[in-house]
C-alpha cells in the first residue's frame, strides 16, 4: 500500500470536486468553484492523500460549541476498506470532543450505516426529532 498523508489543510476545489464526483451525489457538471464556497464554510476538515492525489476527505460544519454536522465523509472507491474512512472520522470526532461538542450528526450514504455504527453512531428513530428539506438543483 502506498504511503498516505493526512492533513487538515483544505484541499483545492478541483481535487475535492474530483473526489466528490466519485460518489454520484451531485451532477458532475458543477464547476469546481461551486465546491470552493462549500469548503470555505467548513469548521473542520481532514484530507487523505496518496501520491499527491486526494483519496479521502471528511469535513464538519459547526457552531464550535453545541452542535456539529459531518457533511462529507468520502473515500475514493479504489481506496475503501483500508482504514482511511475510520482515520478521517476519528479526526473529526476528536476535534468535536476537544471543543466539547457532544451532539454530532450526519447523513449516512445508502448502505454505509454499518460503518458509522461501528464508530458509535445510532440511527435516529423514525418517530424521533428531525426533518430534512431537499431542494432540486
Amino acid at each position: 500500500m502506498q504511503q498516505l498523508e493526512f492533513t487538515s489543510v483544505i484541499p483545492a476545489p478541483q481535487d475535492f470536486k474530483s473526489l466528490y464526483d466519485t460518489t454520484g451525489w451531485g451532477p458532475p457538471s458543477r464547476p469546481a468553484t461551486y465546491y470552493a464556497g462549500a469548503l470555505r464554510g467548513s469548521w473542520f476538515t481532514r484530507s487523505a492523500y496518496s501520491d499527491g492525489q486526494l483519496v479521502g476527505f471528511a469535513r464538519a460544519i459547526s457552531d464550535g460549541h453545541l452542535h456539529a454536522f459531518i457533511t462529507e465523509m468520502i473515500v475514493h472507491p479504489e481506496y475503501q476498506q483500508r482504514g482511511i474512512g475510520s482515520a478521517l472520522l476519528s479526526s473529526v470526532l476528536d476535534a468535536c470532543h476537544s471543543a466539547g461538542i457532544t451532539d454530532i450528526q450526519l447523513f449516512s450514504a445508502r448502505g454505509k450505516a454499518g460503518f458509522y455504527e461501528q464508530h458509535g453512531f445510532i440511527s435516529r428513530p423514525s418517530d424521533g426529532p428531525g426533518m430534512q428539506l431537499c431542494l432540486k438543483p
